[in-house]
């Protein structure tokens, strides 16, 4: 597991507890983090919705300074999976 990945889940926790669903980051050439009711870590389950940016990009939306809908639709974060339960993950980052 890269550094990378260990200070994504430690951001990540700080923000969600727990989530009712499934889902995943994929960080480029870093790992991918689960996200579900168990809260998060490193791991690359099967999750009802993928997310896939650049370290750059993760780190942003993370720190607040890329809006997850803008990186989306500039084709910087890519969603592969329940729509639903993207936008419900969007909400518990903001």
């Amino acid at each position: 597991m890269s550094e990378v990945v260990t200070k994504a889940v430690e951001k990540l926790s700080e923000k969600i507890e727990s989530f009712d669903s499934t889902a995943k980051f994929v960080i480029k050439d870093e790992g991918a983090i689960m996200i579900d009711e168990s809260g998060v870590r490193a791991g690359d389950d099967e999750a009802e919705v993928t997310l896939t940016a650049s370290r750059e990009t993760f780190e942003g939306i993370m720190n607040g300074d890329v809006n997850p809908a803008t990186a989306f639709m500039m084709g910087k974060l890519k969603i592969d999976g329940n729509m639903g339960v993207a936008m419900q993950l969007g909400q518990k980052l903001s």
